[in-house]
């Protein structure tokens, strides 16, 4: 497909997508997303998770996926922001209140060790700048250069609008069955749009690094855009925060041996 058909038909696909992604849910047996993300608690309630540790990238994710929005901290465009805005609000952040601070956007690393190639497009994941990074199947499946590409081809277990079997280096084989934001795991919030990574993109460095989560395509964006248009936010920390939950069955146990001791103790 040419590079103008499939504009065209991302064009024509995009509200479609945008519709089914907004009641996207978790799906068990997509993605790792169940083995691999572990719920953390941010305020203080340890019935509910406002973080999840990824035990793969070693790194936190904020469990609302625009929780500049819904915090009432951006809420021009739904929680768009340009790239300055979008970095300064995630190296503010205190979540919950939590006192956990130290949170940073996503970053996006060269995928094969260059950015020497970054301006070149690959439909098939072997270059930064395309589909299918760090996609199963791919000549570099399951890396983890790509923080919020990892975390839509492998984690979710999202696919791409270009199938990385049937497509080449330099034309797209589309829409491949099952295509976008199909699954959001445990998260909430994700928006079928794109995000913005803490990376600048090295050719052109007025530009950033983005990631869509319609498409499952990484590119770039240029950072100047005005405050009230860009892309989303979804702030991680480097790392395993938040309170690990204590397991009910844990608390049962913990109690009752209290009460053994203190009756122990009255029989002495």
């Amino acid at each position: 497909m040419s590079k103008s058909h499939l504009i065209g038909a991302l064009s024509a696909a995009v509200f479609t997508v945008i519709s089914m992604s907004s009641h996207a849910v978790g799906v068990s047996g997509q993605g790792t997303w169940e083995t691999t993300l572990q719920g953390r608690d941010l305020d203080g309630n340890a019935a509910t998770f406002e973080a999840y540790y990824d035990t793969v990238q070693d790194i936190t994710w904020l469990a609302d996926a625009n929780y500049a929005y819904t915090s009432g901290y951006w809420l021009y465009s739904g929680g768009q922001m340009n790239w300055s805005t979008a970095n300064a609000w995630a190296a503010a952040l205190n979540p919950y209140g939590s006192g956990i601070t130290g949170w940073r956007l996503p970053t996006t690393n060269p995928i094969d060790g260059t950015t020497a190639d970054d301006a070149t497009v690959s439909y098939i994941g072997t270059e930064d700048h395309g589909y299918n990074v760090s996609a199963p199947g791919t000549l570099f499946a399951g890396s983890t250069a790509s923080e919020m590409a990892y975390m839509y081809y492998n984690t979710l277990g999202d696919k791409g609008y270009c199938n990385p079997t049937t497509s080449t280096v330099s034309s797209c084989s589309g829409p491949q069955a099952g295509w976008g934001l199909t699954n959001t795991g445990p998260f909430s919030n994700v928006q079928s749009n794109l995000y913005w990574s803490a990376t600048e993109y090295a050719p052109i460095t007025s530009n950033a690094w983005t990631f869509n989560f319609t498409f499952g395509l990484q590119g770039y964006n240029g950072n100047y855009i005005s405050n009230n248009v860009g892309g989303y936010a979804w702030a991680v920390h480097a790392g395993n925060v938040g309170v690990v939950p204590v397991p009910a069955a844990v608390w049962l146990f913990g109690s009752g041996l209290l009460g053994l001791i203190g009756i122990a103790r009255k029989k002495a």
